[in-house]
């Protein structure tokens, strides 16, 4: 599964470095045009996959989640092989859009693995898991860019979608799914409805409130994202911006793909929630420095301990909503997380360009960290009030 993980985050990395050059290649438009449907063209894909993830998760839950992985895999690949050969913007961005009904491959092997996974390990596992995906982030815009480079920009979304494919023979071959069955005597449906799954996530103030926090990092994530070059060109110069803006994407995933693991190894020990506040804290204080830097190796710094502090909280997240769920409706509930978080990838942009468009870059900075300082804040509150204080009345009224 770390391999079809790898060649799967890779595969859907390696087209962003282009996208907007590709469209340029459709005709003679002007800057303005080339910009405006750069970002429609990338963000309308997090739309249909924030109405599709809690389907398919549904769907997983019934029927097993190797077979939806297979077909995502298809879906995924048939989209990228077909972008190949469009003609027009409009043929790129309903393909964009086909594409995010099949978004969720990586979110479901997470669900897939959670199932399979001991508790008392499952923030280990999963950390190991996404260090899969973020090697495959990191490489993909690299290789991506040379292949655009030496065989153009159609072929190379040829080549991208056998990778995509084999992602698939991979999943079909080499993983092996043990299906959950529950006896007559077991405490647990085989099956939930959609209301009962959501009256569950409600009536569980901590994992809600874990599920927005989804929400919240992704926001948080991808606010700095669509200005990140131009902050680098404004503190740096022009001088090798592509390589340094490059950098400067990289250093994050860098930390991201040290910590993961060790983050959810720690969350295994001594509990997920208590992980989630300390990281919340720690990347909204890490974040507040972005403002003031006045060379472009502080923001490299700065980078990597956001890296830290928001990678570990994927898999410590997706841990606790293992944790939490019963085994028949994990797939949706984790649904329902993945769709929070594209919600995030949605906002994120547009808030970031807002935000810098109307009071400058340390502005992104700013909200940014007060919004993860708040999460953390948030985050602390639900697990004093409703587990610390909670285990703590318990043991008194046993006592």
């Amino acid at each position: 599964m770390w391999f079809a993980n790898f060649f799967i985050a890779g595969s859907i990395t390696m087209v962003l470095p282009f996208i907007s050059l590709y469209i340029e290649e459709f005709g003679s438009f002007s800057d303005s045009y080339v910009q405006t449907w750069s970002g429609w063209v990338f963000g309308i894909t997090f739309v249909t996959a924030f109405i599709f993830s809690p389907i398919w998760g549904r769907i997983g839950d019934k029927y097993g989640r190797k077979k939806i992985l297979i077909i995502s895999a298809l879906g995924l690949g048939l989209s990228v092989l077909l972008m190949g050969f469009a003609n027009s913007v409009w043929e790129l961005f309903l393909l964009r859009l086909f594409m995010g009904v099949f978004t969720g491959f990586i979110p479901m092997s997470q669900a897939m693995i959670s199932t399979q996974t001991p508790k008392r390990i499952a923030g280990q596992v999963l950390g190991t898991l996404q260090t899969g995906s973020i090697t495959g982030a990191l490489m993909g815009p690299l290789l991506g860019g040379a292949l655009a480079d030496a065989f153009g920009y159609a072929s190379t979304f040829k080549w991208i979608s056998i990778t995509i494919f084999l992602s698939g023979i991979i999943v079909l071959v080499g993983v092996k799914e043990i299906l959950i069955q529950f006896s007559d005597d077991n405490k647990e449906q085989a099956s939930y409805s959609t209301k009962e799954v959501l009256m569950h996530i409600i009536r569980n103030p901590v994992l809600l409130v874990v599920m927005l926090i989804s929400t919240l990092v992704q926001v948080a994530h991808f606010s700095i994202q669509p200005i990140l070059s131009l902050y680098v060109a404004e503190i740096h110069g022009p001088a090798s911006i592509a390589f340094y803006s490059g950098m400067a994407f990289s250093a994050a995933g860098l930390g991201n793909l040290l910590m993961a693991k060790r983050w959810g190894r720690l969350g295994d020990r001594i509990g997920y929630t208590k992980i989630m506040i300390f990281l919340l804290f720690m990347a909204g204080i890490v974040y507040l420095p972005g403002a003031f830097v006045t060379n472009i190796w502080q923001l490299v710094v700065l980078r990597f301990l956001l890296g830290i502090s928001i990678g570990g909280l994927v898999p410590v997240r997706v841990a606790y909503i293992r944790q939490e769920a019963p085994l028949s409706m994990q797939g949706e509930v984790l649904g329902y997380n993945t769709s929070l978080r594209f919600l995030g990838n949605i906002i994120g942009p547009a808030l970031g360009g807002m935000l810098s468009g109307f009071f400058g870059f340390s502005a992104v900075f700013f909200v940014t960290s007060g919004l993860l300082l708040i999460g953390g804040f948030i985050m602390l509150g639900a697990w004093y009030k409703h587990e610390y204080e909670g285990k703590r009345t318990h043991s008194l009224s046993s006592s």
